[in-house]
C-alpha cells in the first residue's frame, strides 16, 4: 500500500494517507512530542441505517431498529472463545467501541506497543461470529441497556427533542432500539450487515500520535483478511422527511434534581456533504456563539435572572440527511428560556447582526480547531467523523477563510424560523 504525505503549512501538521486494494482508506496523523496514540477503525454505519440496498442486489434490505449497536456489541465474541480486551491489556493497550446515529467504531488507545494493539483491533473486528445462542443472552444484556436509558433524564430529554423536530427520519429512533425491536435479531440479520457494512471499501481507519507510518501501513496491510471492494457504494434509505417539524414541545418528569430543557431549530437545508457541508457548520457555530454565547448579550440576561446556570451548552449537528441547532441546559423555567431565546432571534432580525462579534467569533472557532488537535483522542473521533461526510478536516482552513459575515446573515435568515423550533423539558418528579 503506497502512503502519500501532505503537510498543512497553516498548522504544521503532517499526515501520511493512502487507500488500501480492499478499498480501506487509512490516515496516520504522527505527534512525535506526544506520548499517547489513538487509532479508530470505523464503518459508514449507525443506527439510521436500518434500510438499504446492498450493492449487487436490487431489493431492499430491511432490518430490526438497534441492530447496528447490536453487531458493535456481539464483533467482541471471539470464534475461539478468547476475550478481545484480554489481548488489549496483554499489551497495554484500553480499547472500545461506539455506535452512533451514522457510524460504528472501534479503537484503542496506548502508549507502547502500538503496532500489536492496531493488528488485535483489525483481527477481531475482522473476525464475526454469530450463533443462536449468543445472539438470545445479548438480547437480555442489551434489554437492560435499553431499560436504563429509559430512567436518565439528559437521555430522554434529547430523544424526546429529536421526536419533534422529525417526523419520519430514523434519527428520532433511539440509538439501540426498544426492547421488542431487538426480540427479532437472528445471527442472519447481523450476518447480512456485517457482509454489507464492515465491507473494508466502507471503512477507514485513523491513527493519532506517538506513530511510525510505514510501520502502521504494514500492520494494516498484513492484517487486512478480505479484498474484494464493492464497485459501488451502499444506497442507504431514508423516510421523505417534510420540512415542518412533528410538535413543537415535549414534556416529562424523571428523577431529575431541577427541570431540564433543550431548545433549538430543525435545518431543512440538506442532502449534501463535502465543503459545503462544512461551510455551513462553520457559519452555524459561528451563528449560535454569536447569538447565545457565554459572551452574549441574552447569556448574561438569562445568567443574572437565574434562568440559566453553568449547566448550559449550544451546538450545531450536521449530516447529509438532516441537521438541527440545540441550545440545551437547567433552568427554574424552561419555558422562559425558550421565550428569550425567541425574543432574542426576532431582535436580531430586525436590528441586524453584529459584524464585530462576527469577527471575534470567528477567531474562535479557529482557536477551538486548533486546540482540537491537542487531543489524539477528540482529533482522530471527529477526523473519522467529517471524513464519513467527505470533509476533510485536515485542510480545515481552506473552508474556513471563505466564510464571510454575508453568509452568516443569509444562514441566520434561513435557519432561525420560529415554526421549525421546539423545546423539550424534562421536569423533577
Amino acid at each position: 500500500m503506497k502512503l502519500n504525505h501532505i503537510k498543512n503549512n497553516i498548522t504544521g501538521e503532517e499526515m501520511y494517507y493512502g487507500k488500501h486494494s480492499s478499498g480501506l482508506g487509512v490516515y496516520i496523523i504522527p505527534k512525535e512530542d506526544y506520548s499517547k496514540t489513538y487509532a479508530i477503525f470505523g464503518t459508514r454505519y449507525g443506527s439510521v441505517d436500518s434500510k438499504f440496498v446492498v450493492p449487487g442486489e436490487t431489493e431492499a434490505t430491511e432490518v430490526p431498529d438497534g441492530i447496528a449497536h447490536y453487531l458493535e456489541h456481539k464483533m467482541f465474541d471471539q470464534p475461539d472463545g478468547s476475550n478481545v480486551f484480554d489481548k488489549f491489556s496483554k499489551y497495554g493497550g484500553n480499547a472500545n467501541a461506539f455506535t452512533s446515529f451514522n457510524i460504528t467504531a472501534y479503537l484503542f488507545s496506548a502508549t507502547a506497543n502500538v503496532e500489536e494493539n492496531l493488528a488485535a483491533l483489525m483481527d477481531y473486528v475482522q473476525s464475526p461470529y454469530f450463533t443462536d445462542e449468543s445472539v438470545q443472552k445479548e438480547q437480555g444484556i442489551i434489554g437492560q441497556e435499553i431499560r436504563m436509558y429509559d430512567d436518565s433524564g439528559n437521555w430522554k430529554l434529547f430523544f424526546n427533542f429529536l421526536n419533534c423536530l422529525y417526523q419520519n427520519h430514523p434519527v428520532k429512533k433511539e440509538i439501540a432500539g426498544t426492547v421488542e425491536s431487538i426480540s427479532y435479531i437472528t445471527p442472519e440479520y447481523l450476518y447480512k450487515c456485517y457482509n454489507t457494512f464492515y465491507n473494508l471499501s466502507n471503512m477507514s481507519i485513523v491513527v493519532v500520535g506517538k506513530a511510525d507510518a510505514e510501520k502502521i501501513a504494514k500492520v494494516i496491510e498484513d492484517g487486512v483478511k478480505k479484498n474484494e471492494p464493492f464497485e459501488e457504494e451502499i444506497k442507504k434509505i431514508y423516510p421523505e422527511e417534510p420540512k415542518e417539524i412533528a410538535k413543537d414541545y415535549a414534556e416529562q418528569s424523571l428523577s431529575v434534581a431541577m427541570p431540564l430543557f433543550m431548545m433549538g431549530f430543525k435545518d431543512t437545508d440538506t442532502g449534501y456533504g463535502g465543503k459545503e457541508l462544512l461551510k455551513k457548520s462553520i457559519e452555524m457555530n459561528i451563528l449560535l456563539k454569536m447569538l447565545f454565547g457565554k459572551s452574549s448579550k441574552l447569556y448574561k440576561e438569562l445568567y443574572e435572572k437565574g434562568l440559566i446556570n453553568n449547566r448550559f451548552s449550544l451546538e450545531y449537528t450536521m449530516q447529509p440527511s438532516y441537521g438541527y441547532s440545540s441550545i440545551d441546559g437547567e433552568s427554574s423555567d424552561p419555558k422562559a428560556v425558550y421565550d428569550a431565546v425567541m425574543g432574542e432571534v426576532e431582535r436580531v432580525r430586525k436590528d441586524g447582526l453584529d459584524q464585530d462579534a462576527f469577527e471575534r467569533m470567528k477567531k474562535v472557532m479557529w482557536g477551538e480547531y486548533i486546540r482540537s488537535q491537542n487531543d489524539v483522542e477528540d482529533y482522530a473521533t471527529t477526523f473519522m467523523q467529517l471524513l464519513f461526510m467527505d470533509i476533510d478536516y485536515f485542510n480545515y482552513y481552506d473552508v474556513y477563510k471563505t466564510v464571510t459575515f454575508e453568509d452568516v446573515e443569509k444562514r441566520f435568515n434561513e435557519h432561525f424560523v420560529k415554526e421549525r423550533s421546539a423545546l423539550s423539558v424534562i421536569n423533577p418528579v
